[in-house]
């Protein structure tokens, strides 16, 4: 797990410049089994693939390093790595906890990065003067149909899906796409024949294997959060500040969302904080189990959601999560471009004007709570303190009680 976004943008030095423009390719990568084997199966339909990985800040140098390395070895025509930290946070982070909902209440869209992906892909293309566009979505899963739509909202551009190409003649892919790239001299790590797993800024997915059998996860379905044996014995605290609704110092120490956020997995992650496991209904209709880690930002949702309760009025925390759940379900389908996704963040935007204080979480391990909250927002009444002391009169609480339950009181006479 990174400490922090990557710094730069660069190209790598692989970079073969008698390309014919006219059969140029762009491929989203990732150094994974999937878009490792794009790569020679692309060159063998005659494409110069264009490699790009945009780093979303679940990646350190090392892991960096590596896919810059395997994108040589496999060959391809032009590699380049992005920065995505910024891009991530702005473009989801930040609307997504001021909605501060998960998809059907459980998962928090860790593999939303896909947008941003793209973006990257088809400036890659812009320059390139190509609107070809290569992914390595499967054919069963949600990240084809976030890709394309993504892809085709922007553009006219075609688009190639080498693996759900190969799924019209082969059932068992990972196992046909594992041989094909040793048959070709291409080794595969060893957690990749395995499990799927997607890290970034967001946290860490994980899928296949046992996973896929309804089985208990096994050892090698663990990302970052430590098992409970290693966590520490002393509690963690952290103190985030917000600004409308958005973290902007952690500690005392202004930082750039990005970097809050992948402090936060850091501090988090040593607790086992965010690991859950989750089966939805996916947008193509399957059901889709995966092992997910999100430390930073379960701290974040946690932080928020106590401030949010504190601030806003009754009728607000109320409406707000329809409003969240709709958000939601448009970016986990794909619909991230949709001009609903942008009415609805006006609506995020406006509720936010308040929600401005510090915020005191505490893990022990395994969970993280709200234990302080600072804020010239609370909904305090001066003369009132909830089941302690009020400032009205008996008769003016019966005389509430009576009108406040009259239509069920009402319903209870004349039925009896």
């Amino acid at each position: 797990m990174s400490q922090q976004p990557a710094s730069s943008n660069h190209q790598s030095p692989i970079t073969n410049h008698g390309a014919s423009e006219s059969r140029d390719i762009v491929l989203a990568f990732s150094g994974g089994l999937d878009t490792s084997f794009c790569v020679p199966y692309l060159k063998e339909q005659g494409w110069n693939v264009h490699t790009v990985f945009a780093d979303t800040g679940g990646v350190d140098a090392e892991e960096r390093a590596y896919i810059e390395q395997r994108a040589a070895e496999l060959g391809v025509a032009s590699h380049v790595t992005i920065d995505g930290g910024d891009a991530i946070w702005n473009g989801f982070v930040k609307p997504f906890v001021q909605a501060g909902e998960g998809y059907q209440g459980q998962y928090p869209l860790l593999v939303s990065d896909r947008y941003l992906i793209v973006d990257a892909a088809l400036r890659r293309a812009a320059e390139l003067g190509t609107n070809a566009i290569a992914h390595g979505c499967t054919g069963m899963g949600n990240d084809q149909v976030r890709f394309d739509l993504a892809v085709k909202a922007q553009g006219d551009y075609r688009i190639v899906a080498p693996i759900r190409e190969i799924q019209k003649e082969h059932t068992q892919t990972r196992a046909y796409e594992q041989k094909y790239l040793e048959e070709r001299g291409f080794e595969v790590r060893a957690k990749q024949k395995s499990y799927t797993i997607n890290e970034n800024l967001l946290g860490v997915t994980m899928s296949g294997g046992e996973i896929d059998k309804w089985e208990a996860p096994g050892e090698g379905a663990r990302g970052w959060c430590a098992p409970r044996s290693a966590w520490p014995a002393d509690p963690l605290r952290v103190t985030l500040k917000f600004v409308k609704g958005e973290a902007v110092e952690l500690d005392g120490k202004p930082l750039e969302g990005a970097k809050i956020l992948a402090r936060l997995n850091t501090m988090f992650a040593q607790y086992g904080v965010g690991r859950g496991m989750y089966t939805g209904d996916t947008v193509i209709g399957l059901k889709g189990r995966i092992v997910f880690e999100a430390p930073g930002l379960t701290a974040l949702l946690a932080a928020h959601r106590a401030l949010e309760e504190a601030v806003l009025s009754k009728q607000q925390n109320r409406f707000k999560p329809e409003v969240a759940r709709k958000w939601v379900e448009l970016v986990y389908e794909g619909f991230y471009h949709d001009p609903l996704k942008t009415d609805l963040e006006a609506f995020l935007a406006s509720s936010q004007e308040q929600v401005n204080g510090e915020v005191v979480l505490e893990t022990r391990g395994g969970r993280v709570d709200a234990v302080a909250i600072r804020s010239p927002h609370i909904l305090n009444a001066k003369g009132a303190t909830y089941a302690q002391s009020a400032d009205w009169g008996v008769e003016e609480a019966e005389g509430f009680i009576k009108l406040f339950g009259m239509s069920s009181t009402l319903w209870a006479e004349v039925n009896r």
